[in-house]
């Protein structure tokens, strides 16, 4: 049995039910649109609402916050996948050309939701909320709203009215399965020949603070290079300044005054890479994962993040850096607590 027990059990206030309202009356408007002059799509349509997106804001440093407004490409070859992922899922869940099936169109939606795709986590969130194929749960809809309203959905925003909080259960769908004993070590790149053009002014300040703080200094290149191309004076619309693109917060933690400097700014952000290095011991991928989106999002979701933005950003820095654990210094601080997790269900992101 559902756990809303039928609509009967549950009431929603007049205010949420506005919500949903407007939530729809775009998509509504288009189903009208393309039922009056016969459209395919029509169906699709009032199935489930694409999700619109607007620029989410900077994460940076922090723990709860979402991606920033750089837009990086995800890996190569992942939009095919995730294309071909979503296009598999809408068969199934119209039925056009195949039977109807929500439970593989469910696990389609998934795992292109995975690889950050907002439109399969919107729609899956939708499924979920109107049992449309599979079981109605609210709380895993809130997850798939939750995971699209971070990257930007403002139509997600308001389905979350509705359907409240997600739960700290990530849905199966969404993990990493369980290593055999061929892929429990997973394939390491080796680190590349690093070619970043550096202006030399900027490169002899990363070797001298970032041998202070030994941290790789063709990590920070990676970095700096992935955050403002070496500009000194780069400011994003979400305030994050500087050649590391320094948040407020960020600057704050790491006792940055004056971000515009480039040497306050490159060590204020080797501080905080440094500190990522210990709490994720020397793994690259979370390390970059969590200067992109706060380290305390990669906690939540135990891994990479489902954002197309941060799977792009860590894909960049991994082909300039190699995936090769790096050296950390464990007395920074304590490891992240959800490390082990991490670590036990670990597959490429």
């Amino acid at each position: 049995m559902s756990e809303l027990g039928g609509w009967g059990q549950r009431w929603i206030p007049w205010r949420k039910l506005g919500s949903v309202l407007c939530g729809l009356l775009f998509p509504m408007a288009a189903f009208a649109q393309a039922a009056a002059s016969g459209s395919g799509q029509a169906a699709s349509v009032l199935t489930a609402p694409t999700a619109t997106t607007q620029d989410p804001p900077t994460g940076q440093s922090d723990p709860t916050s979402t991606p920033s407004t750089r837009r990086v490409p995800n890996a190569p070859g992942e939009s095919v996948l995730i294309e071909s992922l979503r296009n598999e899922a809408v068969r199934y869940e119209l039925g056009n050309g195949v039977p109807r099936d929500g439970e593989r169109a469910a696990a389609s939606y998934c795992e292109a939701a995975r690889l950050g795709d907002i439109d399969s986590q919107f729609r899956l969130g939708w499924m979920y909320m109107n049992g449309t194929g599979v079981g109605v749960s609210y709380s895993r809809a809130a997850f798939f709203f939750q995971i699209a309203a971070e990257q930007g959905s403002e139509q997600a925003r308001n389905m979350l009215r509705v359907v409240g909080g997600p739960s700290d259960d990530i849905p199966e769908c969404m993990r990493p399965p369980a290593p055999t004993t061929a892929t429990a070590s997973p394939k390491v790149m080796p680190p590349p020949e690093l070619r970043i053009a550096a202006p030399p002014h900027i490169a002899r300040l990363v070797e001298k603070i970032a041998s202070e703080y030994r941290v790789k200094p063709t990590l920070v290149l990676a970095v700096i290079e992935a955050e403002s191309r070496f500009d000194v004076a780069a400011l994003s619309s979400r305030n994050a300044k500087g050649l590391m693109q320094l948040r407020p917060d960020t600057a704050l933690r790491f006792n940055v005054r004056n971000p515009y400097d480039p040497a306050q700014n490159i060590r204020g952000g080797i501080a905080y890479l440094r500190w990522l290095l210990a709490y994720f011991e020397g793994d690259v991928s979370l390390v970059a994962a969590a200067y992109n989106a706060g380290e305390g999002t990669v906690d939540r979701y135990r891994g990479v993040p489902p954002y197309l933005e941060t799977r792009g950003y860590v894909a960049r820095i991994v082909r300039s850096v190699g995936s090769q654990p790096l050296p950390f210094d464990a007395r920074v601080t304590a490891p992240s607590p959800q490390l082990p997790l991490m670590r036990l269900t670990r597959r490429a992101f």
